[in-house]
């Protein structure tokens, strides 16, 4: 069967000289959620090839030939990555449920009698930190946000004398680390603000033991 493969990709050349059309996308997509990415539902398509390539460079590939009704993984094997529905009425691929190692490259390649259609979409997965804020000892604060995927930003009120860590963790998450003090007796509760693309948070903490007070999502 590989041998029929490989003669009719040759007669496929002749449809190449037709025109390219390509589009780029960046998409965003929450870790643990269901991501589709589309191309066109063509019925005059011939091949078509969805080429990833992850964030480690390792790369496979998933292809649909029409005039077989075949379809052809070469080392694609996470099972999560799956045609949306059945490629010959739709070509879209499915990542259910999205996991930190699936950032990178997915570039649809649509063979037609009407063109050759290339859709490449940037795929960046991200991760929700994990917020924490406690009083380590006299009137200094620790504020936490681990394992966030891009980095969060820190912040505080009233500000302070602090010093930010980041430690960067697999598959491109990161944790950060703010510890501050203040030496103003006047200061009895500090603020800290935390930054991120999947949301915001904000804890506060009095400087003397006790339980942290903290909102949720703003």
């Amino acid at each position: 069967m590989l041998c029929i493969w490989r003669i009719s990709d040759l007669g496929l050349l002749l449809l190449l000289t037709f025109f390219l059309i390509p589009v780029t996308i960046s998409r965003t997509v929450l870790v643990g959620t269901k991501a589709v990415l589309s191309c066109p539902s063509l019925t005059s398509a011939v091949l078509a090839t969805w080429k990833i390539t992850f964030r480690d460079n390792f790369s496979c590939t998933k292809a649909y030939k029409a005039e077989y009704k075949e379809t052809r993984d070469t080392s694609c094997t996470d099972n999560r990555i799956t045609w949306l529905s059945r490629p010959d009425q739709n070509p879209a691929l499915q990542i259910n449920p999205v996991a930190m190692s699936h950032d990178g490259s997915y570039m649809c390649e649509m063979v037609s009698s009407e063109g050759n259609f290339h859709y490449d979409y940037h795929l960046q997965v991200l991760a929700p930190p994990q917020v924490t804020i406690s009083l380590t000892k006299n009137r200094t604060v620790v504020c936490k946000a681990e394992a966030g995927k891009p980095a969060a930003q820190i912040s505080w009120t009233p500000e302070g004398s602090c010093v930010t860590e980041q430690e960067v963790q697999g598959h491109g998450a990161v944790s950060v680390q703010s510890e501050c003090h203040w030496e103003n007796s006047s200061v009895s509760t500090v603020t800290c603000f935390v930054s991120h693309l999947t949301g915001n948070k904000t804890l506060s903490q009095e400087l003397h033991p006790g339980i942290p007070l903290a909102t949720g999502m703003v």
